[in-house]
């Protein structure tokens, strides 16, 4: 700004001294027109030095205005990198769901949910009173389990769970798993690979029990280790075991497979199965097969081949399912054929069941996931202004343990179940049963050993 000032003086200081020289070759300015001119360059002056005024107090005010656009870029760079610093925090600090319990889990891959069921079965079993059967009402804590499971950094997993019930303490699930990809590898005990009706959780059948074969061709938890491959709609899974944590004691082995095809077709969910299984026993064991009528609050047990020789067990089984909306239906056929010592013929003991089902309540139905039946999780549950869900089931079920020289009984069973689930973690159901037996264990006052037993059982149920 200076510099602009002097040359203007410069130049109205030149005009002033070319005015005399001018003069002597032309007619002189007159006195007034050099005042006005004088007056004219006073004024450019004062506007000059106007102009610089504004010019550096916009400078001034434009210094300002950067300064502070500057500081509240710094500002806002501190912000968003504290909002930043606060976020990551809170994703690495443990998040909780409720699933029945809370389920704590980090971003690090850590998880840990606490666990456990309650089961309260009663009901009658009314058998021919000549047959001097101890029948009438009974009442039995089903199941009463605490355990926990989790997750950790890396792949791994665990599952370790206890059952109480009736003052008895057993271990059922005790699992260390490794998962990597499609494949997950579990050691411990666990159930081996049989049975869609078998793996299918308690918490989730559709009556009081299982099919009569899960328990009659001794399927149990088994130490052992084992592999699931799942990918798509194809599950296989195979393992080697030894027994029950009660009974490791023994020399005994066994091998088992399982490979099941679960595709959607359309809105339904179609599930087609089979399994084998190989059981070596040790040199000299007995094994015996039988089963209660039904539910597990009687000991008694109508058909049972009582104790023999054998050597090993082979079982093959044959699984089929679909669940389509509020209807399902399940056939599942297995085969026990037992090898016997020296001279015995080998006998094939089967066992089966079909069943179907359908809610009555709009908008439910059957849970599925895994290769495996799973929770039902009705749509309006009670507390959220609905009734939760009610399903109607019916089952045939047959046992036969007669073959080969083995006289151990047929069991025919036909079965009713209302289920009630007022929500996702709790159940009350309703079964009754009509069991009609041949060559039963226990003959009547005459003799006969063919004759029904009624059954009828109610379960309260609530897991987390």
């Amino acid at each position: 700004m200076k510099t602009h000032t002097l040359l203007l003086a410069a130049t109205a200081l030149s005009t002033l001294a070319a005015v005399p020289a001018h003069a002597k070759d032309h007619e002189a300015t007159s006195a007034d027109q050099i005042a006005e001119l004088r007056e004219q360059m006073a004024a450019l002056m004062a506007r000059v030095d106007q102009l610089e005024g504004e010019l550096e107090q916009a400078e001034a005010q434009a210094e300002a205005a950067n300064t502070a656009a500057a500081e509240a870029n710094a500002a806002a760079v501190a912000a968003s990198e504290t909002a930043i610093a606060a976020q990551k925090k809170a994703d690495e600090a443990p998040k909780i769901a409720f699933k029945g319990t809370p389920e704590i889990s980090t971003s690090g891959g850590w998880k840990f949910k606490p666990r456990g069921r309650l089961q309260y079965d009663t009901g009658f079993v009314n058998a021919p009173s000549s047959t001097g059967v101890d029948d009438g009402w009974g009442t039995d804590i089903r199941r009463a389990r605490l355990g926990m499971a989790g997750d950790m950094p890396g792949g791994f997993g665990f599952k370790f769970e206890v059952d109480v019930a009736n003052s008895d303490l057993a271990v059922t699930d005790a699992i260390i798993s490794y998962e990597a990809g499609d494949v997950e590898i579990s050691v411990g005990q666990f159930n081996n690979f049989q049975s869609l009706a078998e793996l299918t959780s308690s918490l989730h059948t559709s009556f009081i029990e299982r099919a009569a074969f899960t328990d009659a061709f001794g399927f149990v938890r088994r130490v052992g280790i084992g592999a699931t491959y799942g990918k798509g709609d194809v599950l296989v899974q195979a393992g080697v075991f030894t027994d029950n944590m009660d009974e490791l004691s023994n020399d005994e082995w066994s091998v088992d497979g399982r490979v099941v095809y679960m595709p959607k077709l359309g809105n339904a969910q179609l599930h087609l199965g089979g399994s084998l299984h190989y059981r070596e026993l040790e040199e000299g064991a007995t094994t015996r097969y039988r089963q209660r009528p039904l539910v597990a609050f009687t000991d008694e047990r109508f058909i049972n081949t009582d104790r023999f020789s054998a050597n090993s067990e082979t079982m093959y089984g044959l699984e089929s399912a679909i669940i389509s909306g509020p209807f399902h239906a399940v056939v599942e056929g297995h085969w026990n054929k037992v090898s016997r010592p020296n001279m015995f013929e080998n006998p094939t003991f089967f066992g089966g069941y079909a069943e179907v089902g359908y809610f009555l309540t709009k908008g439910d139905t059957r849970g599925y996931k895994g290769g495996k039946f799973d929770r039902t999780k009705p749509v309006n549950p009670v507390g959220e202004g609905g009734i939760g869900s009610i399903q109607l089931n019916a089952r045939y079920d047959r046992l036969d343990l007669t073959d080969s020289g083995v006289i151990g009984g047929t069991q025919d069973g036909y079965f009713l179940s209302l289920v009630w689930k007022p929500t996702d973690y709790t159940m009350l159901l309703a079964n009754y049963g009509k069991l009609k037996y041949s060559d039963a264990v226990f003959p009547t006052g005459t003799g006969d050993v063919d004759y029904s037993v009624d059954v009828f059982g109610m379960r309260a149920q609530i897991d987390f």
